[in-house]
């Protein structure tokens, strides 16, 4: 961004003088929305703020109002949680921002997971559950469209964007700021019609209906406005449905399995010659190969490393070229042999003693996780 370009030397210059901080002070995109440049550029957006503040109220202490000026400030605010409710309610409905857990996370003890993967492997187990969070999320951005119903909207999303909230700041998920930022949009447009929530709620007294500004009167005028709002929004949810009904064939958990998908045992592993025993103490001995996604294979060795390969099959599924990630090699180097549906056996091509692994497949039901699914009646609590 153009705006980084000036912000990032002011940034960094806060962050040595005001702060002294050791963080990392330049901009990188790493997926972090809670980085050092994200604290430091909301510590200077809140000074700007209180400053500009006091001297706009005391250059024009004497203006009654800000009708207008509120009116606008809440339609952006609207749009800007629409779109946000939209999009963080499809991705869950489609199941793309939470995907089941993948093969390598059910090789992972729990205690080896951080609370984010924890967090992550939560939402991604249940499509029932992503689907219904999700559709909280899209009510509470469809509500904010009509005027009429915008505090119920804002309700909604108050509620749900907390729950996000909490569970940033509880698993230590990097969107923390942004989603506090969302929570307190819904509270302002919440209290612009506080006084009637509780009037109705809390001192069971009758209201009248909203008067709501407007700062163009005219029937043709809230009609141009009420279609167009309509219309947007339908073209939004469409467009959303539409990517993330590819997106889940493509990435999500509706995309085609790889050829040999699945979770491999290591039989026997043999290295020069040499057949290597499964001791955790060993560094070179496979324990599983894991086929998850297309090209792409990992690794788990007997002391619980874990290693990426690409891992490329021939057109007559019999010879791999499988190196690690960053490696220039591209030559086919390791034989394939499936001795039936749950054996094969990897050996190397150009010197057949250098490596030489048989493996059997795991039964992907054999995990109390993916085969326990759901039960009416439960004669006492299955937690383990």
């Amino acid at each position: 961004m153009p705006a980084r370009i000036f912000m990032d030397p002011i940034l960094s210059w806060i962050g040595r003088t005001i702060f002294e901080t050791s963080g990392r002070l330049e901009t990188v995109s790493t997926g972090s929305g809670d980085d050092t440049m994200s604290w430091l550029a909301l510590f200077l957006q809140t000074v700007l703020a209180v400053l500009g503040t006091a001297i706009w109220t005391a250059i024009d202490f004497k203006r009654p109002s800000y009708n207008k000026l509120r009116y606008w400030f809440i339609v952006v605010l609207r749009i800007f949680l629409i779109f946000f409710m939209l999009t963080y309610g499809m991705v869950k409905v489609f199941k793309i921002q939470f995907m089941d857990p993948s093969l390598l996370r059910l090789l992972q003890p729990v205690g080896d997971m951080s609370p984010m993967g924890l967090a992550w492997t939560y939402m991604g187990h249940s499509n029932a559950f992503n689907v219904f969070v999700g559709f909280a999320e899209v009510l509470g951005g469809i509500l904010l469209i009509p005027r009429r119903t915008q505090t119920l909207g804002a309700l909604v999303v108050i509620g749900v964007m907390t729950h996000v909230a909490v569970m940033n700041f509880t698993y230590d998920i990097p969107v923390k700021i942004f989603s506090v930022h969302l929570v307190l949009m819904g509270l302002f447009i919440f209290l612009t019609d506080s006084r009637r929530f509780v009037d109705v709620f809390f001192k069971n007294k009758a209201v009248k209906s909203y008067d709501y500004y407007n700062p163009a009167d005219g029937e043709t005028w809230n009609k141009i406005v009420v279609y167009f709002k309509w219309i947007v929004g339908v073209l939004l949810v469409l467009a959303f449905s539409v990517g993330g009904f590819i997106a889940e064939y493509n990435i999500g958990h509706k995309r085609d399995k790889p050829d040999y998908y699945g979770i491999w045992e290591v039989q026997t592993h043999v290295q020069q010659g040499d057949t290597l025993a499964p001791l955790t103490t060993a560094t070179g001995r496979w324990r599983y190969l894991v086929l998850d996604n297309e090209n792409r294979a990992s690794v788990k060795m007997t002391n619980d490393s874990i290693k990426s390969y690409r891992f490329e099959l021939d057109s007559t599924k019999t010879k791999i070229k499988m190196y690690a990630t960053d490696s220039k090699f591209d030559s086919y180097n390791l034989s394939l042999r499936s001795v039936d549906s749950v054996n094969m056996k990897l050996q190397s091509l150009s010197s057949p003693d250098s490596l030489l692994v048989e493996l059997k497949a795991k039964d992907l039901k054999s995990f109390r996780l993916t085969n326990r699914g759901f039960h009416w009646v439960n004669e006492s609590p299955y937690n383990r």
